[in-house]
């Protein structure tokens, strides 16, 4: 799908309504950017409103949220941890959430990619959702088989509490179910994830995502290659897959 750089936003807006009314099935994927409008930091993966500035510790982000941390110095891990979870509870999910669950709910061989932990796409009524790094909503206890939410054991990060949390069961640490950096933790959907990825899908959106993550290039090389549209939503331009950049005016 392709537009000379001097087209009108209206001539891009209605080609994008067309593919979206002759699709059959259609693949959002969306990164930090999608819930930008609601508030919170388009920090890249888990991090990035402190990205290439240190902690007060005086470590990168990235060592300071990583799985290493968590388990030689789990209060320091835990104090960005919540952070993040904080600025989540406090917002809530925006139109291009509901917009996309909207489109689900018309065209059922839509899936929803999300790289985000916020669960915004799920609270705004996205069912066909693979959320791939997890869920800051979601804690389990790295020493037993204790699960429980951020609504039950932390107030919804709402309250001070002592960092880390403690496991009620076991006394163990408890974590959030998402990934950390230095982890190859796909989420519980992974099985899911593996169907889906070999659909041959109509249209595909990629929205906010500010880097090439290999695991979401699978079905955007597949698209490609079957010429199938692309509509990518970002303020820069991701450099991917050798794509030729066209821009509205």
């Amino acid at each position: 799908m392709a537009f000379h750089r001097r087209c009108s936003k209206d001539k891009v807006m209605s080609a994008v309504a067309d593919c979206i009314l002759q699709a059959d099935s259609i693949l959002f994927i969306g990164g930090a950017g999608l819930s930008a409008d609601s508030g919170l930091p388009t920090y890249r993966g888990v991090g990035g409103v402190f990205e290439g500035v240190l902690t007060q510790e005086g470590i990168p982000i990235e060592e300071a949220m990583s799985n290493n941390m968590l388990q030689t110095r789990p209060e320091v891990a835990w104090k960005y941890l919540w952070q993040i979870g904080e600025a989540c509870y406090k917002a809530k999910f925006n139109r291009a959430h509901q917009v996309i669950a909207q489109i689900e709910a018309w065209k059922p061989n839509t899936w929803v990619w999300t790289l985000n932990v916020d669960g915004f796409e799920r609270a705004a009524g996205s069912k066909n959702l693979i959320e791939i790094h997890g869920q800051l909503s979601e804690l389990y206890c790295v020493d037993c088989s204790y699960k429980t939410t951020a609504e039950e054991l932390l107030a919804g990060y709402s309250k001070p509490m002592e960092l880390p949390p403690i496991c009620p069961a076991c006394g163990g640490l408890i974590r959030p179910d998402m990934e950390l950096f230095g982890e190859d933790h796909m989420s519980s959907s992974e099985e899911t994830f593996k169907i889906v990825e070999n659909i041959s899908f109509d249209l595909i959106f990629l929205i906010g995502i500010s880097r090439d993550y290999p695991y979401i290039t699978k079905p955007l090389y597949r698209a490609k290659r079957l010429n199938f549209p692309i509509v990518e939503i970002n303020p820069d331009w991701l450099e991917l897959l050798g794509f030729k950049r066209f821009q509205r005016t």
